[in-house]
């Protein structure tokens, strides 16, 4: 006994040993960072540069090299609160820095915005915030995702053209209904299905479709193989450290290989095109309009613009979306009341076309599909962050965001507050009866590099909920699942489900 009692006495010793080694450490390095800064400052004011605030956020820069990592990571795999992390800032720290937290966050100094100005304060600056991509090669250097700038207002600028316009949007609208409704009835054939597996698939054929023009063949099979290798490197925690996923990934010959291989298909499709434009119809579709897109001198993308950003954007487009379309069925399952009042404006709304699709002309009277759609987005915060870096010292409520710091936005922080939602957690579309106060719903971002897709998916969300509310009923198999949030959110059994036609 005495010696279980001695053993015992030993490990709870080591214990605070440990954390008391943690703690002289994580004091240390903030310490030396923020020594660091207060010389820089003394340099400025004795160089000449006149008077500046001279404080860095509050906050804590954790551990030397891993930063707040550990915790960060913690918060998301094993407590699976997500939110816990910048609660834990607000709790510490108060909200007087105005939704600003010094850190250290995926290799190197960081702070962390988290309120509606703050968010706003740095996603309306591009001159003064620049975009960070934590992999920047695995989006292309060239895409749209990376690039700054007069570059980025052009790409933009085409892909709103080719996906956002009324037009376009009618067009898609008219040519991916035949194939919503071929999937939902062979989820119903097989009466059991994993609903993120399913959405993923018929969201990819839809993206094939509209924005390269190709049907589903083994050739899509295996792009989207190859897509789902890329973002296993995408979605590894960001932290480019030995040992970490995130390393791995980068040098993962498969994850490579999959770029790789998929800006050869790209790269194929463009050639077929140049080699044929005089002798078929102008393709209308994105990587027609990305081909057409010129600069303010006239000139046309080169071909690694034109890969780089096809490959982004579809990735971009079909990962969200199947995402959000797999959170719209999980939350209806859960939610019958809600489904009750989407079938029921859903089918006054087909009695009206009389057998006809809808368009986007009847999306304006799809009142109550819209609040599920905006409600599905809030909830299920696919884009819980965004990566910006400082291009200059920026002053903001009186403290200083150093140049060269990355800066995180946290979205997902504003859609969880209680503040500005009641039962923020709760999936309740009546809520949006009343608009969100201005600042607290940024589900695409905001500011210059707001998703350019974001009203494609909005349509793509309504007709799939429009079809499913007329035709079938579904139910989860395993309602109490657990959630996790990485690499991705979603239920730990994929939304499995009955599902069966009405």
């Amino acid at each position: 006994m005495e010696m279980v009692q001695q053993a015992a006495w030993w490990w709870l010793g080591l214990g605070l040993l440990v954390l008391l080694v943690v703690a002289v450490l994580s004091h240390g390095n903030d310490a030396f960072h923020c020594a660091a800064f207060a010389l820089k400052q003394w340099r400025w004011r004795h160089g000449g540069g006149g008077r500046r605030a001279g404080r860095l956020p509050p906050g804590n820069m954790g551990l030397p090299f891993v930063g707040e990592n550990p915790a960060l990571k913690r918060y998301f795999r094993r407590a699976r609160r997500p939110d816990g992390f910048v609660d834990e800032k607000r709790r510490r720290y108060g909200d007087e820095s105005g939704g600003v937290y010094r850190t250290h966050l995926f290799g190197s100094p960081a702070v962390l915005a988290c309120s509606p100005a703050a968010n706003k304060m740095v996603l309306q600056s591009p001159d003064s915030f620049g975009i960070r991509w934590p992999a920047p090669a695995l989006v292309g250097a060239a895409s749209i995702l990376n690039v700054d700038g007069a570059r980025h207002a052009r790409l933009r600028a085409c892909v709103v053209d080719a996906v956002n316009r009324p037009g376009s949007l009618r067009s898609i609208a008219r040519a991916v209904q035949p194939r919503v409704v071929a999937a939902l009835r062979s989820w119903a054939d097989k009466g059991t299905i994993t609903a993120a597996t399913e959405a993923k698939k018929v969201t990819f054929e839809i993206i094939c479709k509209m924005f390269v023009g190709m049907e589903p063949s083994p050739l899509t099979e295996e792009m989207d193989a190859w897509f789902a290798g890329l973002l296993g490197g995408l979605r590894a925690f960001p932290l480019d450290l030995p040992g970490t996923a995130f390393r791995r990934a980068l040098r993962s010959c498969w994850v490579v290989q999959c770029r790789s291989k998929l800006s050869a298909v790209f790269r194929d499709e463009l050639q077929r095109r140049k080699q044929h434009l005089g002798d078929r119809p102008r393709e209308e579709d994105v990587m027609s309009a990305v081909m057409r897109a010129e600069d303010e001198h006239g000139r046309l993308l080169s071909e690694e613009e034109v890969v780089d950003n096809m490959v982004s954007l579809l990735l971009a487009g079909y990962e969200s979306t199947a995402s959000a379309l797999m959170w719209a069925v999980y939350h209806l399952a859960k939610s019958p009341r809600a489904l009750a009042k989407l079938r029921e404006e859903n089918s006054a709304i087909s009695k009206d076309k009389n057998g006809e699709f809808i368009t986007p002309d009847d999306m304006p009277k799809m009142k109550y599909t819209a609040k599920v759609v905006e409600e599905t987005l809030r909830v299920a915060n696919i884009a819980a962050m965004v990566h910006r870096v400082a291009l200059k010292d920026v002053e903001y409520a009186g403290y200083t965001i150093p140049k060269g710091w990355r800066v995180v936005v946290w979205l997902r922080s504003l859609h969880t507050d209680p503040r500005y939602y009641h039962d923020p957690l709760t999936f309740n579309p009546d809520r949006w009866e009343k608009p969100a106060k201005p600042g607290t719903y940024q589900v695409f971002g905001a500011g210059h590099r707001i998703c350019a897709g974001n009203m494609l998916a909005r349509l793509h969300l309504t007709v799939m909920l429009h079809h499913l509310s007329l035709g079938y009923k579904w139910e989860l198999l395993n309602p109490d699942a657990e959630i996790i949030y990485v690499p991705h959110s979603k239920p730990s059994d994929g939304a499995a489900m009955a599902i069966s036609q009405l």
